[in-house]
């Protein structure tokens, strides 16, 4: 134990006080809690799964339905926020959230889909360059869409689809270990496809050095943000990625199955790139000119790969959750995260011979909010002690539970009382 942690205060009322300072502290009041059995807020440590509702989300949904009942088709255009153009309403917030110029973001579909849509243009295996470098322990759906598109191509997914080499016993590479990976078979990409922070470990990884890494390699490069967008900063356009996708439904509060987010570098604005097409990612000055217009004319920018109209109830809660981005400001949304996050470290290493390890990085810098803890010892037990006291964590098989002190609606309350809980589980005495 360092000299630090051995003077770390570790009472609750002491992370009282960390809560009447906080600057962010507002605006835990605009979420919805859901609450225990006890009638009191749950302490949820689960944004990394599903984030919780901003009470506007209600209001916004609300007005949408009050328009449809109110105006029918006409709403698509008098609507107070009218249905056709609903998606531009994220063009520069949706932008300013990962670090793009306006225009380079467009929110639609879901991630997967919208991986897909990536692929088919971003993906163009050619003689010898025609694999993809993939993380382990990449989440399935990422690598299912990969293996598809591999067959696709007529390529062998147990050939053409790498994993990246990592020596750590969870499979989760570090960014040199990327780099390596992408130096060592940089005569055969096509593609590099990595998350931007690891689904299970929480690692965070060096998204500019991966870039530079794929473009001496002569590949291009992706990125999955689905931890990532709305828990740590980006600056997308800067760091030349050339496309990312997201789900808005973890850290980004639009709940269940809401509306995806998806990045295209402006250089490929205008590049005559293959794509799936479909009328809304027409020029959408002549997107109704159905007797004239026979070929598909992109809109230039990542608009141009929309192929349906915005689907404006799952939009909604989108709206409310980043007008609550926008008035915090992801730097300092960051900022807490580091602290509360670390705070939550600090705590946990103030346990006797713990009988876990925490496989998260203990860099700040290479981790957001997620702690994953593996458990030694009957870990489901842990994890339903925690539920018995209304502390709603993450479980992923075999034995490691999942901890996100989310900064816009958690607390350091919310943290300690997560220490506290489980300091009772692994010793057994249910303090």
């Amino acid at each position: 134990m360092t000299e630090a942690l051995e003077h770390l205060d570790t009472s609750k009322e002491y992370a009282e006080r960390l809560d009447q300072s906080d600057p962010l502290a507002r605006y835990r009041r605009e979420f919805a809690l859901p609450s225990g059995s006890r009638g009191t807020p749950v302490v949820y440590m689960c944004g990394n799964s599903l984030g919780l509702m901003p009470l506007s989300a209600r209001t916004y949904v609300q007005r949408e339905m009050d328009d449809w009942a109110r105006l029918g088709v006409e709403g698509h255009f008098q609507a107070r926020t009218p249905w056709y153009s609903y998606h531009e309403v994220f063009r520069e917030a949706g932008a300013r959230l990962v670090g793009a110029n306006p225009g380079e973001v467009v929110m639609m579909n879901s991630l997967t889909v919208n991986l897909h849509l990536m692929l088919v243009s971003f993906f163009r295996p050619e003689g010898k360059r025609n694999k993809v470098l993939i993380e382990p322990h990449a989440f399935p759906s990422d690598r299912y869409a990969l293996q598809s598109q591999l067959e696709f191509h007529g390529l062998n997914p147990k050939e053409h689809l790498i994993e990246i080499e990592a020596a750590g016993p969870d499979a989760s590479p570090t960014s040199d270990e990327i780099r390596r990976s992408i130096e060592k078979y940089s005569d055969e990409l096509a593609l590099v496809l990595v998350g931007g922070v690891n689904f299970f470990t929480g690692r965070r990884f060096d998204l500019p050095a991966i870039v530079q890494a794929a473009r001496k390699a002569k590949a291009t490069v992706g990125f999955d943000l689905a931890h990532g967008a709305g828990n740590v900063p980006y600056e997308l356009h800067d760091w030349d990625v050339d496309f990312a996708v997201w789900c808005s439904y973890k850290y980004l509060n639009a709940g269940p199955g809401a509306v995806a987010g998806c990045f295209v570098h402006e250089k490929h604005a205008v590049a005559k790139l293959p794509r799936f097409a479909g009328w809304w990612g027409n020029d959408p000055a002549k997107r109704f000119e159905m007797d004239k217009n026979v070929w598909f004319e992109p809109f230039n920018g990542a608009e141009g790969w929309q192929v349906s109209n915005p689907s404006v109830l799952s939009m909604a809660p989108l709206k409310a959750s980043l007008e609550l981005f926008e008035a915090a400001g992801m730097a300092e949304l960051r900022t807490k995260s580091v602290r509360l996050t670390g705070y939550l470290y600090d705590l946990l290493a103030t346990i006797p011979e713990p009988p876990f390890e925490i496989i998260t990085p203990s860099d700040p810098q290479e981790r957001g909010c997620q702690l994953s803890l593996r458990i030694a010892n009957e870990p489901r037990g842990v994890f339903d002690a925690l539920r018995e006291k209304e502390i709603v964590a993450d479980f992923r098989e075999p034995d490691v539970i999942r901890v996100a002190p989310v900064p816009l609606y958690n607390s350091f309350v919310d943290v300690w009382r997560v220490f506290d809980g489980i300091r009772g589980a692994v010793s057994g005495d249910g303090k």
